[in-house]
């Protein structure tokens, strides 16, 4: 709580506060000018997703037995679930997306759905959402989430039993929720939450991002011990539109 009471005060914006949905607030009015088009629903220059030309046998299996009819491993699968905010899907982590899918190849298929009310979402609405996509795509999903997004992902893996075997999840600028982190009603605390020690974790954060301070990578490795720490120097909340990192931990996946 004092940190991002100290956060509003440097940068002279005042948090509206809605009960259950305090740190999206928080995330918003955080926004730099640059990013206030996307929470506003203004115009912003598109980016549109890259194609592959051709196609090459994928070298990635997801799982024991999970061969196509012509002997060629199946692509592996990603789950990308996005940040929160007006227009974040089409504008922003649409960029992300993009570069994920061509760091890693034809060997994966990348799915990036709409979550529900993305300008202000409900985390329970976004943890069903997740709940289906997990049921759609089987087991040995890897599972990606930036920003809001990150943190349901955190959630909806530490606080139920899993029906489903998760290959590995990456975590882009996860904002730490609880004590000196952002509040929440509707999430439980980082701290409280138990992830599979089998699944690998991942958690990546930008030294220059001013939506989810950089302290938060700290205390995030402290409530999730086991994960693997990628602290990027001069990269923003959009780690500048490159995933070139998380793709290449996603390929050395076993």
């Amino acid at each position: 709580m004092a940190l991002a009471r100290e956060n509003r005060k440097r940068e002279g914006v005042a948090a509206k506060r809605d009960p259950g949905r305090g740190f999206w607030r928080e995330e918003q009015a955080r926004r730099g000018p640059e990013q206030q088009d996307v929470l506003t629903g203004a115009a912003h220059p598109r980016c549109l997703l890259p194609t592959t030309k051709g196609r090459r046998r994928a070298r990635q299996r997801i799982g024991p037995g999970k061969r196509s009819g012509h002997g060629d491993a199946r692509p592996r699968r990603v789950l990308f679930v996005q940040g929160g905010g007006a227009n974040t899907h089409d504008a922003w982590d649409k960029r992300l997306v993009a570069s994920l899918r061509e760091a890693l190849g034809p060997g994966y298929t990348v799915r990036y759905p709409r979550m529900p009310d993305e300008a202000s979402p409900d985390p329970a609405s976004w943890n069903q959402a997740i709940a289906l996509e997990l049921d759609r795509l089987g087991d040995g999903v890897i599972l990606v989430g930036h920003s809001v997004g990150a943190a349901v992902l955190l959630d909806h893996l530490g606080g139920r039993e899993r029906d489903r075997r998760v290959a590995g999840v990456f975590l882009i600028a996860t904002p730490f929720i609880g004590e000196e982190g952002w509040p929440s009603e509707a999430l439980r605390p980082t701290m409280e939450l138990a992830l599979d020690d089998a699944t690998p974790v991942f958690l990546y954060q930008g030294t220059r991002d001013d939506i989810v301070p950089i302290s938060h990578l700290g205390m995030l490795a402290k409530a999730l011990p086991g994960a693997r720490i990628r602290r990027l120097e001069g990269r923003d909340h959009q780690l500048a539109d490159d995933l070139s990192e998380v793709a290449r931990d996603i390929r050395r996946l076993r």
